[in-house]
């Protein structure tokens, strides 16, 4: 058919109810065709029932082919004066007001905030209404899109018919979220050692440059869970390999890592080094497990290791396959793994990816065969299932950590994902939290920056404080490119350390309150870190606050984003009391601010995430003008699965402040892990300055306290 064929006349679509506050909008123009498979929402649509309710959105479709292909064009007029949120990874400003974004995953390299496709693609956009309620739409297709918002219009262009559109209504932008993330799943709880701090660099080599590293870590006291092993590592460049020169004992350097308390990440790309010699691909190539050329042929593409065949991961067959290479690698005690290259980044393909008539014998349940044009966006995410679920094959008694930089709508139920090859320069430090918001906001929690920028050389300024950035977002990793000069924490003299040091120690006395965050991701679908904005969605003034944020409920995070600039971002109301976890105060860090009623978990000072228990646990309390305060914190083994047996404890804490005492209380609200005996640190805000006391609490499941005032020093 004519790629000029004129379009068909606009249609509106009938919507129907399937929860509540969410409704389920059909092609008008492709009959009775059953819909195809999701690759995002976890129910089987036929799984979804209808109800005769209807949305107060109107979806205007119209119909037309391009280059053969079936296209459809949505045009959804959005409430007068609204605020436009995710469309998950993109750089600029928290606001998508104005955007325009296709949603094609490419690897761009020291991207831009006119880049507009990135690693992942989220077809999904969160409105906030003059009156604070909010909404979403999601165009459920893995298809190539360009979507354009603005104030008053979402316009989306699709390369594909026979999809479904979802409206979701919500008096505030967690009950969205928390609908949404009921239709596309929710993460699972992550090790405890994943929220730690983690060290990386394209690469470390040989192996003697990594126990330096390591031991650095350790001798300088920088607290660190983690340390990454990027591609020069393998042998010419193949998954699954190790240098034999280079790394030529690989099991000692584990054991090396491990003995220091370390944790080690191994980057695995897709592409497998087209060679009868190496293992993984004569395997895969005898069985066929590759992706296909128009014509038949196994695809071949210049990758790292020269010519490379591509897993057809939309086969069940060759994510078994997949996983099944992991063995070794486990064997040897790798903790995590690396899923890099998988938009899949191809050099010498168009566009630097696969062609997309290239073909995928994709499983019935995922639309059956099909060419590369529909999968691209899913092929990362399919890889990344392919890897969990090997791992937890391989190693069921641990929780898996997977890194991603491909994604699309739902991959955070298989990886964590952070934002790419980012650039050492200011705006990028400003773009790692609107970017983390916004994934945030599209359904990924677990998401953090390249801390001090992948691409070009930081100064100490910026490093120092971009550390005491990505030190409270979700996932903290610093790393740098292989041309960069030194990025450690010590690299630029005893300065900058000291502040990294401090910022990175920050986030581990913050641990008890970020693994309860990731409880609460895991449970509702709520992110870790929010727009500021969740602290009164009825504030206009709030909407576009870009430096500062908030880690849960409790913790107001204002952040400098500039050389030589202030936070700009004003307070939500309430009384908001400027505190820190640690005793040495630097103004090279964000100031952290204690929400009123709340109370706020905090650990003993450690090295890693496993040297000791939280014993003592301090309890920061900020009463409400009501003289109230409460929080809660989740415990468990911190790895393994007997959390999901009831091997856990939800901590319920409650304060009120009289004229002359102040009564706590604690209470396990849930999980069947007895309470241990430990001392509880209470730092209670009297007048507006902290004052400390501390009480010993036993085995009990409810406990309380009323501790007279002049006792708080």
């Amino acid at each position: 058919m004519d790629a000029h064929r004129p379009a068909s006349r606009a249609t509106v679509s009938t919507s129907h109810s399937v929860g509540e506050g969410m409704y389920r909008h059909l092609d008008p123009h492709s009959g009775p065709m059953p819909l195809r498979a999701s690759h995002c929402i976890i129910k089987a649509l036929q799984e979804i029932p209808l109800s005769g309710a209807a949305s107060s959105f109107q979806i205007h479709w119209r119909a037309n082919r391009r280059r053969g292909r079936p296209r459809r064009t949505l045009r959804i007029a959005l409430p007068a004066g609204c605020d436009l949120y995710g469309l998950g990874e993109h750089a600029g400003p928290l606001r998508r007001n104005g955007k325009r974004v296709t949603l094609w995953n490419a690897d761009h390299y020291a991207y831009d905030d006119k880049t507009q496709s990135l690693y992942q693609s989220h077809p999904w956009v969160m409105g906030v209404r003059r009156d604070g309620s909010c909404f979403g739409i999601l165009w459920d297709t893995p298809a190539r899109s360009r979507a354009a918002v603005s104030d008053g219009t979402l316009i989306v262009h699709v390369e594909d018919a026979g999809f479904p559109v979802y409206t979701i209504e919500g008096d505030s932008p967690e009950s969205v979220l928390t609908t949404l993330t009921h239709l596309i799943g929710r993460i699972s709880l992550p090790p405890l050692w994943a929220l730690g701090y983690h060290q990386s660099r394209y690469s470390y080599y040989p192996d003697t440059e990594v126990r330096r590293i390591a031991d650095e870590m350790r001798l300088r006291r920088i607290p660190c869970d983690v340390i990454w092993l990027d591609i020069h590592y393998m042998n010419g460049n193949r998954s699954f390999t190790f240098d034999p020169e280079r790394f030529p004992d690989p099991r000692s350097l584990i054991s090396h890592l491990h003995d220091r308390s370390l944790r080690v990440v191994l980057m695995i790309d897709p592409g497998l080094k087209v060679d009868p010699e190496y293992h993984a691909y004569a395997s895969g190539n005898e069985q066929g497990m590759f992706v296909s050329t128009s014509t038949g042929d196994e695809y071949h593409g210049q990758v790292w290791p020269g010519a490379c065949a591509f897993p057809d991961f939309s086969q069940s067959r060759v994510r078994e396959w997949w996983g099944s290479l992991y063995a070794p690698l486990i064997e040897l005690g790798a903790d995590g793994f690396w899923n890099d290259m998988n938009e899949p980044a191809i050099f010498d393909g168009p566009g630097r990816t696969m062609p997309e008539d290239n073909v995928h014998l994709a499983d019935p349940e995922l639309g059956g065969p099909t060419t590369h044009a529909r999968l691209h966006n899913v092929y990362g995410t399919l890889m990344v299932r392919a890897t969990r679920e090997g791992v937890e094959r391989l190693r069921p008694d641990s929780r898996p950590f997977i890194l991603t930089r491909s994604g699309f709508l739902g991959t955070h139920r298989h990886a964590a994902t952070w934002t790419g090859d980012n650039s050492s320069t200011w705006e990028h430090l400003g773009w790692s939290i609107t970017m983390a918001l916004n994934l945030g906001l599209s359904g990924q929690p677990l998401v953090g920056p390249d801390i001090g920028g992948f691409e070009g050389n930081a100064s100490g300024k910026l490093f120092a404080r971009w550390m005491g950035v990505g030190s409270l977002l979700p996932f903290c990793r610093a790393h740098t490119d292989v041309w960069t000069k030194e990025h450690e924490p010590w690299s630029w003299g005893p300065a900058v350390e000291a502040t990294c040091r401090r910022a990175i120690m920050r986030r581990y006395r913050l641990l008890p309150y970020l693994y309860t965050l990731a409880h609460e991701s895991a449970d509702s679908g709520l992110p870790i870190v929010r727009p500021l904005f969740f602290a009164d969605p009825t504030d206009p003034a709030l909407r576009s606050a870009d430096d500062s944020f908030l880690l849960g409920p409790s913790l107001l995070v204002r952040c400098a984003v500039t050389e030589d600039g202030p936070c700009l971002s004003p307070f939500p109301a309430g009384d908001w009391t400027r505190f820190d976890v640690i005793e040495s105060a630097d103004p090279e860090l964000p100031e952290l601010h204690l929400r009123e009623g709340h109370i706020l978990p905090a650990g003993p000072a450690m090295q890693h995430s496993g040297e000791r228990t939280t014993d003592p646990l301090t309890l920061f309390i900020h009463h409400d003008q009501g003289g109230n305060a409460s929080g809660s914190l989740y415990e468990d083994a911190g790895d393994g699965h007997e959390h999901a047996r009831g091997e856990y404890r939800l901590t319920r804490f409650e304060s009120t402040r009289g004229s002359d005492a102040i009564q706590v209380s604690m209470r396990i609200t849930a999980g069947e892990w007895e309470q241990q005996p430990r001392t509880l640190r209470l730092v209670a805000f009297i007048t507006g300055e902290p004052r400390t006391c501390e009480v010993r609490c036993d085995n009990a499941r409810d406990q309380s306290w009323s501790i007279p005032l002049d006792r708080f020093s």
